[in-house]
């Protein structure tokens, strides 16, 4: 495991042998990005090895890029024919890699075939390795490194580094500002680790139906207001040097269905899509997002019976077209199902001819790369199409590097903690209930139906305040966490609390709460309102049949 001390090292000039640090934003001579280059010359200049390559942002097994267990050797040389993640790297120039989890309380986990996430630490050396096998090559090109840290429900990193509450919390709260300072902070410590592509924020508008997997993971039903946030996190990201990738486009918020098992519909007509889902990523567009990202979705008005990501209807003729989105579009995971009914080959040639510019996970590396090239030499891409991406993909590396690296003190550090406490704070909402002094009295004990977490750090925040915490009798404080209903209130109930979205508690009895998050900053904002200690400002970013948006 590395040390802050050890990392601090990589930081100051130590990761490579050359003296320079690979895993810094700043360009320099191990790179070949040099500042004021047209990234079109650069791109026009690489062979269709490493022009393929450059599309490409797969997994790879293991915790190190140049060691690995057997069990992840093995498992990188079936899904790429290389045994550690530096020698996947090498061998097909690649411009980008995913770093992944796979977590029972994350519900986009299944996807992720291993887990390289383990501490900050673990990721700075990962990172620092990768970045060092990728400048290694000819080329000389920097790696985009990217992974899904949302927080709320799709995290990736959870241990050693601050935790945001979700985005619905930062819709409930209703501070732009806030958001921003609060993924500034998050971003910076992404940074600091040797991460530059974050897969957040979300920019999904929730629709009426509470189904599907977004929940909390949107900022809400408002789609202006979603547009704000998103624009703020977007902003607070990539001041941080951490590219923001706003999905799922054109809008997953109006779906009842998971794209990672089934293919969704989207039965909105155009003038529905354009009101209600399209605003948050023209706002992400008007804010500089370095990447949007396809989602695998039946758009009836568009394209019907084909996903979106694998429609140049929708990712040419609307997203670069009507909407003038010049960046870089990825994909949604490729090994989600929807994707997976061409194979892995042909998939991905339909994905780069549909207007992708990134592949990301495809199910099999090898077979993937093989047939980008064989698509090349047969005329089917254009060496110029693959240039084309390359550019939009080499200018963000270029971009990327003008932001200086954080020093690794910041990981886990008072900025990130102050802004994930202020976020939610802020969140916190009375539906139904006091807006002023505590709304439990005497013993507290709470019950949780899906968050044991949040439950242990909720009675550790109530303890800290002088509360008393029972096991038994005393006042009950209900948490109902993610993909819970109705089945899982508690009627005797004092005060029952909404950890992700708050639709349950249209059917609850009693004082009504809402955090929208189950973070431990979250948690002890909570105790803090349940003890009188503090007001909830927090206001319901969704409508929830039968409540006001709030009771204050």
């Amino acid at each position: 495991m590395l040390s802050l001390t050890a990392l601090a090292l990589l930081a100051s000039g130590c990761g490579g042998d050359d003296g320079n640090d690979p895993t810094a934003n700043q360009s320099g001579p191990g790179s070949a990005l040099v500042p004021g280059e047209d990234p079109a010359a650069l791109a026009a200049r690489l062979s269709d090895e490493e022009l393929v390559g450059q599309l490409l942002m797969p997994y790879a097994y293991g915790n190190a890029a140049d060691k690995v267990s057997s069990g992840s050797a093995s498992a990188n040389r079936t899904y790429a024919g290389a045994s550690t993640p530096a020698e996947i790297i090498k061998k097909y120039h690649l411009g980008g890699i995913i770093l992944v989890s796979s977590s029972a309380d994350d519900p986009t986990a299944g996807t992720n075939k291993t887990t390289n996430v383990e501490s900050p630490a673990q990721v700075a050396k990962l990172t620092a390795g990768l970045q060092q096998a990728a400048l290694s090559q000819p080329a000389r090109l920097p790696l985009l490194i990217g992974t899904d840290q949302e927080y709320g429900q799709v995290t990736r990193l959870r241990d050693g580094i601050v935790q945001l509450p979700s985005a619905l919390a930062f819709g409930a709260a209703g501070d732009p500002a806030l958001t921003e300072a609060a993924w500034k902070a998050a971003g910076t410590e992404l940074a600091a680790i040797g991460l530059n592509v974050d897969f957040a924020p979300d920019a999904d508008v929730l629709g009426s139906q509470p189904g599907g997997v977004i929940g909390s993971r949107s900022y809400g039903s408002d789609p202006a207001k979603v547009s704000t946030q998103v624009s703020a996190a977007v902003r607070g990201l990539q001041s941080a040097g951490v590219a923001a990738t706003v999905k799922h486009f054109p809008g997953h918020g109006h779906t009842t269905t998971d794209s990672h098992s089934t293919l969704p519909v989207l039965s909105q007509n155009m003038t529905a899509l354009e009101s209600g889902d399209l605003p948050p990523f023209t706002a992400a567009r008007d804010a500089g997002v370095g990447l949007i990202m396809s989602g695998h979705l039946d758009v009836k008005a568009i394209d019907p019976g084909v996903p979106a990501s694998f429609s140049s209807k929708v990712l040419v003729d609307l997203l670069r077209t009507k909407l003038k989105y010049t960046g870089v579009v990825v994909t949604d995971a490729l090994n989600m199902a929807p994707a997976e009914q061409w194979g892995p080959g042909e998939g991905a040639v339909r994905a780069i001819l549909a207007g992708n510019d990134i592949l990301l996970m495809p199910t099999n590396l090898s077979a993937a790369y093989k047939s980008l090239l064989e698509a090349v030499k047969s005329g089917r891409i254009t060496k110029q199409r693959l240039i084309e991406s390359a550019t939009r993909i080499l200018a963000l590396k270029a971009r990327l590097a003008t932001v200086p690296k954080p020093d690794p003190g910041v990981v886990d550090g008072a900025d990130g903690k102050q802004a994930a406490r202020a976020g939610a704070a802020g969140a916190i909402t009375v539906l139904r209930g006091k807006c002023s002094g505590p709304l439990v009295t005497g013993p507290i004990r709470v019950t949780t139906a899906g968050s044991d977490t949040a439950r242990g750090w909720l009675e550790e925040s109530l303890r800290a305040a002088g509360a008393e915490v029972v096991t038994q009798g005393g006042s009950e404080v209900r948490l109902i966490g993610y993909g819970r209903g109705s089945a899982d209130l508690s009627s005797t109930a004092a005060v029952t609390v909404a950890l992700d979205t708050p639709y349950v508690l249209g059917s609850a009895k009693g004082t009504l709460l809402a955090t929208y998050s189950s973070s431990r900053a979250s948690m002890s904002a909570l105790a803090d309102v349940l003890l009188g200690k503090a007001k909830a400002p927090g206001r319901s970013p969704v409508p929830v049949p039968g409540l006001p948006a709030t009771a204050c």
